[in-house]
């Protein structure tokens, strides 16, 4: 039996060819995420221990804690810590490390990094070891800084150089007194680094006199271990820990693998989908194959082989298609993971230098892969075949599936899809994240379901284009005709291209409508013709607001500042404003009261309201970062959303007890309305400062729509894998189904029907399938992202769902133009067969 599934196999290499590309490509972005990730987690690993050399001890200040109606302040490393580090028996020595955003300009004053990978920080005196200069001198004063050697590479700085740049908002113009290297990951990842002076980076920083870190080295011959602990006796413990250099770079990397799991998760989710595509085809594929064999397997039924060789040997063939293509998926894997990383550096992420990484856990997870999932989607058509009694395979008579076995799966079907509409239907009447569990469990049944129904509606479906297939004479009819002859084939290949488009047209519904929603909401909460903010979501220094305040045509401004409070023995972040003038800069709906804000009076979002059980006129004790109390009271409640929410009072009341002041956003209303004329005035007075935007509503709705823009094409991209698996499925069962009719269509050419009529028929049966996986997966998916819109409007109340129209008929005209591009080597291969020898074959 093995030597006959061996020779099976070689006997129908072109017939398995399709199978193994859907399973090899399926193995191929598995492996070739595994490959990425690994790669990409050990160079950042890499480069960031490298970064941790210079530091044996690090000392940081403990975490604050929040005490009943205190709110907690982070203990300050002073210089007298700093001093009295250097002084422990064991240390070499001693430097503080002060660090921040800093915005870099290249010389176009564009922001250089990304924003969120801008860092600034301090040179330790004449000579840090941590950064050691390859051309000028260290730093001295607010007029000079350093910037990384990479940075200096691609902004074509040198020294002597004029930069702009900006902390919290003001520019700054410094000269480039040298350039640095750095093994810092930032930097290596794209971002850049520039260094000051202590003095003026503590001053930059808001942060005079006191460090962010106290870094200590140990002298020749005493352990970090021992180091740890000297540190541990003669400093403060309830105020400071310390952390061995080894133990930074262990924590480092596990922060760096874990970020890098969430990625490696949601590659190997679409992988997964591939995979599952796959599985019909597969199955679809050892059907047929299984099919054109039964009197073969008959016969060896009738010499003697058991059903469970029968068996085994449609799974030896599994095994031996599984094991090729998944050896051919981990090279083609290799491959992509390479381009992969490739092509983040020509994105601008700039990834450090790093070799690929093909671990043995990659090997055996594509070997296992590939084997286990076609062994798995064979193991039911070898199943069912070895079923067949051997006479009964002799005479065909198990040809046509019985009405017990349709009725027993059209039930099943019916039970899963109803169960899973049940299901998605319930979770939308739930709140938030309670529902997104049940919601994708409905949504998995109901997917089930309907594969299990795809035959009983492949009929009403296919039937529903008959008078367009007449158009097209006997090839149109005998096209329907093939296209309903096997329904269950049919429903297998139309499947592969439904779930792909299920979820692009379900994820299409969701961002449209988000989209929209969002709009909507910003519109309605702000009245303001501009919003001002740092790019990378950092706090302003309220000297912005003053600038703007000061800039002609202005005529209202207010900062949106948070700070931290403690109300009724909880943490409670409050939200300073111009009592003033906020009422004019935003739209929000009042439910109780009035939207007055100034003195101690405040307002309050409902949430926040219903949480503490506040109403209009309430009083309530409010507790500050500085430690003193006061008595607020509630002059109304609005309604909150994800753009504007929490307890509103004025700055004038906040201010006093903030030690560093600082804004979250300005909201700015201009005498001339919004305009790029305006704009342009407003950034000027801003000093065209790169960190910091101004933006209009329309911006606002811009910058949304290109992040929901570059997601929706990220998912096209990753799914456009599943859609490639499904053209090899609709090529395979065409290609096969040629194959199994060939005498028929010699009996057609015998008969009179012309090549061209030949091409036409198949070409028509493979469009009439794909369309009916196309309006089956555009289907489902309008129903999921309205379901999944349900669940998210119970948290965002101007959601609305939005079909797009003229994208779901592009997707079907993605699904008509798979239909013929599959049909082209098929139809090809049916027109030219021999007649004579097509009515001979068997």
């Amino acid at each position: 039996m093995f030597r006959t599934a061996l020779r099976n196999v070689l006997a129908h290499k072109a017939r398995l060819l399709m199978t193994v590309l859907a399973v090899m490509l399926g193995v191929a972005f598995v492996s070739g995420t595994l490959v990425f990730t690994n790669s990409l987690s050990t160079a950042l690993q890499n480069s960031s221990a490298k970064g941790f050399d210079q530091v044996d001890v690090a000392v940081r200040p403990k975490g604050r804690e929040d005490k009943g109606d205190t709110v907690g302040k982070t203990p300050e490393l002073t210089q007298a810590l700093l001093d009295r580090s250097a002084r422990v028996p064991g240390a070499a020595s001693a430097f503080g490390v002060v660090r921040g955003f800093t915005a870099l300009a290249d010389k176009d004053g564009k922001l250089i990094g990304g924003g969120f990978q801008s860092e600034g920080g301090n040179y330790w005196g004449t000579k840090d070891p941590r950064y050691p200069l390859v051309s000028g001198h260290a730093p001295s004063g607010r007029g000079e800084v350093l910037i990384d050697s990479e940075t200096a590479k691609r902004a074509g700085y040198k020294v002597g150089d004029r930069v702009r740049m900006s902390v919290d908002g003001p520019v700054l113009t410094p000269t480039v007194a040298g350039v640095f290297t750095t093994d810092d990951g930032n930097v290596a990842a794209g971002g850049s680094l520039t260094l000051f002076d202590t003095a003026t980076a503590q001053q930059l920083f808001g942060k005079p006199g006191t460090y962010d870190e106290i870094d200590v080295t140990a002298a020749a011959g005493t352990s970090q271990t021992a180091l740890k602990a000297a540190l541990d006796r003669a400093l403060p413990r309830d105020t400071v820990e310390t952390t061995t250099g080894r133990q930074l770079a262990d924590d480092q990397a596990e922060i760096i693998a874990s970020s890098m799991s969430g990625l490696k998760q949601g590659l190997l989710v679409f992988a997964g989908i591939a995979l599952f595509v796959g599985t019909f085809i597969i199955a679809n594929t050892f059907t047929m194959l299984v099919a054109q064999r039964t009197k073969e397997l008959a016969l060896l039924r009738a010499v003697g082989a058991s059903r469970r060789q029968v068996t085994r040997s449609v799974l030896v063939e599994a095994f031996v298609v599984g094991a090729v293509a998944g050896v051919a998926g981990l090279v083609a894997g290799i491959g992509i993971g390479a381009g992969l990383k490739a092509l983040m550096g020509t994105l601008g992420a700039t990834v450090p230098d790093g070799p690929l990484v093909v671990s043995p856990g990659t090997v055996a997870t594509a070997l296992v892969v590939g084997v286990v999932v076609t062994m798995l989607a064979a193991w039911l058509p070898g199943r069912r075949a070895a079923k067949i009694p051997p006479v009964a395979a002799m005479s065909s008579v198990h040809a046509k599936a019985t009405t017990k076995s349709l009725v027993l799966r059209n039930t099943i079907g019916a039970l899963f899809s109803a169960a899973g509409v049940a299901v998605v239907l319930a979770a939308t009447t739930m709140q938030g994240s309670d529902g997104q569990a049940p919601m994708g469990f409905g949504a998995v049944l109901l997917i089930i379901g309907v594969f299990v129904l795809t035959p009983l509606l492949s009929r009403p479906l296919i039937a529903a284009a008959a008078p367009v297939l007449r158009a097209f004479g006997v090839s149109g009819r005998l096209a329907r005709q093939n296209s309903v002859r096997n329904p269950r084939r049919t429903a297998a290949t139309a499947s592969a291209l439904m779930i792909g488009l299920t979820l692009i047209t379900g994820m299409t519904v969701m961002a449209g409508s988000l989209q929209t929603s969002i709009d909507k909401m910003a519109s309605a909460a702000i009245r303001a013709d501009y919003v001002v903010s740092m790019a990378n979501g950092n706090e302003l220094s309220p000297d912005v607001e003053r600038t703007l305040k000061k800039t002609d045509g202005v005529t209202l401004t207010s900062p949106l500042r948070n700070a931290p409070s403690r109300i009724d023995g909880q943490t409670e972040y409050l939200t300073g404003v111009n009592g003033a003038a906020i009422g004019e800069l935003t739209d929000l709906t009042v439910e109780e009261g009035s939207f007055t804000v100034g003195g101690d009076r405040v307002v309050v979002d409902d949430e926040t309201a219903k949480a503490h059980d506040w109403t209009a006129g309430s009083h309530f004790t409010v507790h500050y970062e500085d430690g003193k109390a006061q008595q607020l009271t509630v002059a109304g409640v609005y309604r909150g959303n994800d753009m504007i929410h929490g307890i509103m009072l004025d700055t004038a009341r906040l201010a006093p007890h903030q030690r560093d002041a600082a804004d979250m956003q300005v909201m700015v209303k201009t005498a001339d309305g919004a305009s790029g004329a305006v704009k342009d005035r407003l950034e000027k007075a801003l000093g065209a400062n790169p960190a910091i935007k101004v933006q209009d509503k329309k911006d606002i709705s811009n910058e949304i729509a290109k992040m929901f823009t570059l997601m929706l094409n990220m998912l096209y991209g990753l799914l456009a894998m599943a859609v490639i698996v499904a053209v090899l499925g609709v090529i395979n069962t065409l290609a096969m189904s040629v194959f199994e009719r060939s005498q028929e269509i010699g009996m057609l050419r015998a008969i009179g029907l012309e090549r061209t009529g030949i091409k036409r028929m198949v070409r028509l049966e493979s469009l009439v399938i794909s369309l009916f996986g196309g309006v089956l997966g555009i289907g489902l998916g309008v129903f999921f992202g309205w379901a999944a819109g349900e669940l998210l409007g119970t948290r965002m109340p101007t959601y609305e769902l939005v079909l797009p129209w003229g994208r779901m008929a592009v997707f079907l005209l993605l699904a008509a133009v798979v239909g013929v591009l599959a049909a082209l080597w098929p139809a090809r291969r049916a027109a030219r067969l021999n007649m004579l020898q097509a009515i001979k074959s068997e």
